[in-house]
């Protein structure tokens, strides 16, 4: 089968699946606002303004396409209609998320056009059928979607160095990827080009993932992919996420690629700094009865210190003493050498346990972002032993200090608690390198869904620590 060949059959495939994925999640989508139109009808529209009881047409009609718009908004924010992509649990929790907002801002809305306060129970009523429907739909929805669509089957290609806990991250995701052949980089490169087009014609791979293997060596095999129209998964180096921001000049007739010393225009730096204040000054306000309760219980429970102050770098590795409410004992550190936090740190107290949980303990950095330490969205910070420690192994570690800190990031939206130093650099240089307005919208939005979601949570492996300096092997 000729590169042409596939190229139409690819384009078929993904258009179709496009097509059952918009379709399974649109009727998701309509019986939610099916729900909503029910209340609507039933009680809502009475309690906003009388003018509207009976109202067929534009009044109804304008509010059910407000309220599914904004869910259609959030469910594709979220998450909640990538079929197919995420883990069912995510996709019921990224939707029943995404409701659970809709449903707040509708509310909100209504109170503005009743021009007061109305009983929330019917909306209270609603938010449950909702959730029940999206339960049930979603897993009947999930389980068409994976008889359609079975998991992809793999080509796995790697190096010398460890390809295990690669095949373990695929073999988490079962579901969607499924590695079926495993070959090495050193067989060369005509006999590894022959076996992927033989694996392909015959069914038993159907896509090709590049592991950690050199630059020259993935070169010729992307190229033969491309030829020949098979999809390729590549790890990207440092390298290749520093090119992914880079500038597409037009000067001559050649192509050429601008990259270079990252820095925010005056209108970014003004946006950002402004939305810094705004929702601190807010959150803090919001937040303040949650953190006086927090304050009260850990003084109660060893009298010790409420705030933790350490010592933290942000931009241009400049220190600062970034707050958090204290979760281990007083003697944590004791010897004074710094320690990651890790999975059943007996150092944890048990309330330091249930706000590291719910992540109240950040919520003094609130005052960090005020003041200007931090901001909401950027790499988080790191002690600067810890920093000496990974830019003994991995130099490149400086590369994500040249934007502020800030409370949440690229890895902590895309990354777990435990990701590898290695990858948690790519992911926050995947920010440096895409910065916009948008993305930090975004990423406040997707932060929200971080919050509740268990993966985010868990600690840090001790044998992650212990293997730091594998990191420095991955180096291109």
């Amino acid at each position: 089968m000729n590169g042409s060949a596939n190229e139409r059959k690819l384009k078929k495939l993904e258009t179709f699946k496009r097509l059952i994925n918009l379709g399974l999640i649109g009727i998701c989508i309509v019986l939610e606002a099916a729900d909503f139109y029910f209340h609507w009808e039933k009680s809502f529209q009475y309690s906003v303004v009388e003018d509207l009881q009976g109202l067929w047409g534009r009044g109804t009609f304008a509010e059910l396409a407000f309220y599914t718009t904004v869910l259609l908004f959030l469910s594709a924010t979220y998450g909640g209609i990538r079929l197919g992509y995420q883990k069912n649990a995510e996709i019921v929790f990224s939707q029943v998320l995404s409701t659970f907002l809709a449903n707040i801002i509708i509310y909100f809305e209504m109170v503005i056009m009743a021009r007061g306060l109305f009983a929330p129970q019917a909306f209270l009523r609603m938010m449950v059928e909702q959730v029940i429907i999206v339960i049930i739909y979603i897993n009947i929805a999930n389980r068409i979607y994976r008889s359609i669509f079975p998991p992809r089957k793999l080509l796995l290609i790697h190096g010398d160095r460890p390809y295990e806990e690669l095949c373990n991250k695929f073999e988490s995701r079962k579901d969607k990827y499924l590695i079926t052949k495993i070959m090495n980089v050193n067989e060369g490169a005509d006999v590894l080009c022959r076996a992927i087009l033989q694996a392909y014609e015959s069914g038993e791979c159907n896509a090709v993932v590049l592991g950690d293997i050199s630059v020259e060596d993935r070169s010729a095999l992307l190229k033969f992919c491309y030829g020949h129209s098979i999809r390729v998964y590549v790890l990207p180096k440092i390298t290749d996420v520093i090119m992914s921001g880079a500038e597409d000049l037009h000067v001559f007739d050649s192509p050429l690629f601008l990259t270079r010393e990252y820095s925010l225009t005056m209108e970014q730096r003004i946006f950002k700094r402004t939305v810094d204040i705004v929702c601190s000054v807010i959150l803090l306000i919001l937040a303040s009865p949650i953190m006086l309760i927090t304050a009260i219980v850990i003084k109660l429970y060893d009298g010790g210190p409420v705030l933790y102050k350490q010592v933290r770098c942000t931009v241009n590795q400049k220190e600062f003493y970034i707050m958090k409410f204290r979760s281990m004992r007083t003697d944590a550190e004791r010897d004074g050498v710094a320690r990651l936090a890790q999975k059943n740190d007996s150092r944890i107290t048990p309330i330091g346990k249930f706000i590291r949980k719910c992540r109240i303990d950040e919520l003094p950095q609130l005052i960090n972002i005020l003041r200007g330490d931090m901001s909401f969205i950027g790499p988080r910070p790191e002690r600067p032993e810890i920093i000496a420690q990974y830019l003994e192994v991995m130099p490149e570690f400086a590369f994500r200090m040249k934007v502020k800190a800030g409370l949440a990031g690229f890895a902590q939206v895309y990354g777990k608690y435990n990701t590898s130093p290695y990858d948690k650099l790519k992911l926050d240089l995947t920010y440096i390198e895409n910065y916009s307005a948008w993305l930090d919208i975004k990423l406040m939005m997707l932060t929200l869904k971080v919050l509740f979601w268990p993966d985010s949570t868990e600690g840090v492996e001790s044998e992650q620590i212990t293997a730091l300096k594998e990191e420095g092997q991955r180096r291109e």
